[in-house]
């Protein structure tokens, strides 16, 4: 049986609705595009507000969308705010008003919710993995914002947000009121301060030979390079075409590719960027898939409801994100890698006491793979470091939600730093205190049996008998210093799970 399924992006500069047909054997069929140019990212970004006049346009734009969702007979949708939404004062009263005005419920995405939807629409191509087996900058460019995420050898290995959007780069501009023939060179300045830093920090010795780039307007460049269907040019004919149109106006630009004026002032800045990545990368290749927010909205809701299998292990390079930012901080060590090994041992074996899923396993093993990471900045506060560490990191697929709870498990694992009132303050649910306090209570027993670097731990099994959680370790030494520490690890789990954990530990 087919459905139809309706993605909306609620953008900075553009909002746009696409209508697919999902079927399982079809798999995601796009059958109808709408979209409407609306400039709500310029007021958030001045003001943190967006006017009455743009509220009600918004909300005009919504009720159409609704009424092509009923024509349509669409049976589900989603519908996402952006940087313009998130960056607002009063949030919560903005999306209460546009429900209750529109009957459309619009979420909000945090950076690395919205990035990973936008990477995943890439990823789900046929060709993508191909683009990433050799070293690859993956570039989502937006109106707030650009993401730059690096791959190595098909695995992930950094992703950084900079404050390159094109609607802000073109506020700023305009702020500045520079004559018109300094536009390109400040604009220029501006991406090239944030770049620099970026290649410092980042790029250090990895090749990068393809740039994959997610665009709404560069489009309009890349076919007056490239005949070719598949979204590919040379860097090389790409810098040829960005000197031609270094010379000319907004008002030539948009002439000579043949797009509305408008367009030109958002293409320029997000050209520029592009350009001045290729500069500090060397890629020989650009690519661009051709996909939107919408279209990473509609896969990620299709690969969870199986109407399409990926080939790809998105799981991985979350992982592979935290792993960068443990290993950035010094705590990428065999002790890691034992807490890591010996929380998910406990918390397969407890399943039937926590009933928690596959997503909260690995919020439990990212909490493991960052916990250590304060120690690099502070050994008398590592805790409260490890914590500001990670809601400040950007890891791919993870909501700001989730970090919180990553934080909250990592920062209360260390001994004597336990306290369930402290869940408050972090507005989470009861579901969240709930799920905050149950990992917590795993990863203290897993930091128990971590404790020395100099160790080495073949094995890690654990099983629930009667009402004891047996941990058998196998090792290279009796472990006397983490049997004897063990049990002031303990009392949050027992009091959590109504069960003792022994450790039990087998000499090679």
């Amino acid at each position: 049986m087919k459905k139809l399924f309706a993605a909306i992006d609620v953008g900075s500069y553009e909002l746009s609705m696409k209508i697919f047909e999902f079927g399982k054997k079809s798999g995601v069929k796009e059958i109808d595009c709408v979209r409407h140019r609306i400039d709500i990212g310029n007021d958030t970004f001045h003001t943190g507000l967006i006017s009455p006049r743009k509220m009600d346009e918004l909300c005009d734009i919504l009720s159409g969308f609704s009424k092509v969702m009923e024509s349509y007979k669409v049976t589900d949708y989603l519908a996402y705010g952006t940087s313009a939404i998130r960056e607002t004062v009063n949030t919560s009263i903005l999306l209460d008003q546009i429900e209750e005005r529109t009957g459309i419920k619009v979420s909000v995405l945090s950076n690395s919710e919205q990035r990973f939807l936008e990477y995943k629409g890439a990823a789900l191509r046929s060709d993508f993995d191909d683009h990433i087996k050799q070293g690859a900058a993956f570039l989502d460019i937006g109106g707030g914002s650009s993401q730059i995420t690096l791959f190595s050898e098909g695995h992930l290995v950094t992703t950084v947000n900079l404050h390159l959007g094109t609607l802000r780069i073109r506020s700023k501009i305009r702020d500045i009121e520079p004559v018109y023939s300094d536009q390109e060179l400040l604009i220029g300045e501006i991406v090239s301060n944030e770049l620099d830093y970026f290649k410092e920090l980042y790029l250090n010795d990895l090749k990068v030979y393809n740039i994959i780039i997610i665009d709404d307007y560069l489009s309009a460049i890349m076919t007056q390079v490239s005949s070719r269907p598949d979204g590919h040019i040379l860097s090389r004919s790409y810098k040829e075409i960005m000197k031609a149109l270094s010379v000319k106006t907004t008002y030539q630009i948009a002439e000579r590719l043949f797009i509305p004026e408008e367009n030109a002032s958002l293409l320029i800045p997000s050209a520029i960027i592009v350009d001045k990545v290729i500069s500090i990368t060397g890629a020989t290749d650009l690519y661009m898939p051709g996909v939107s927010l919408a279209d990473g909205i509609a896969y990620d809701y299709a690969d969870k409801k199986n109407y399409i299998r990926s080939g790809h292990d998105f799981t991985d390079d979350i992982l592979s994100s935290a792993n960068n930012i443990a290993e950035r901080y010094g705590a990428f060590d065999s002790i890691t890698k034992k807490m890591v090994s010996s929380a998910l041992a406990i918390f397969d074996a407890t399943k039937t006491l926590h009933g928690m899923t596959d997503r909260e396993r690995l919020l439990l093993e990212i909490s493991a793979i960052l916990r250590n990471s304060g120690k690099y900045v502070s050994m008398s506060m590592p805790a409260e470091v490890t914590y500001s560490i990670i809601l400040n990191s950007e890891i791919i697929g993870i909501s700001h939600q989730e970090r919180k709870i990553i934080g909250t498990v990592a920062k209360y694992s260390y001994p004597n730093n336990i306290s369930y009132e402290a869940f408050d303050i972090y507005n989470f649910s009861e579901k969240e205190q709930i799920i905050a306090a149950k990992l917590t209570a795993i990863l203290r027993v897993a930091t128990g049996i971590a404790k020395n670097v100099d160790k080495t731990i073949d094995t890690i099994k654990a099983a629930v008998k009667e009402r004891e959680l047996i941990i058998k370790v196998t090792a290279d030494d009796k472990m006397l210093l983490e049997k004897g520490l063990f049990s002031e690890r303990c009392d949050t789990f027992e009091e959590i799970f109504g069960i003792t954990p022994v450790l039990r530990v087998i000499k090679k």
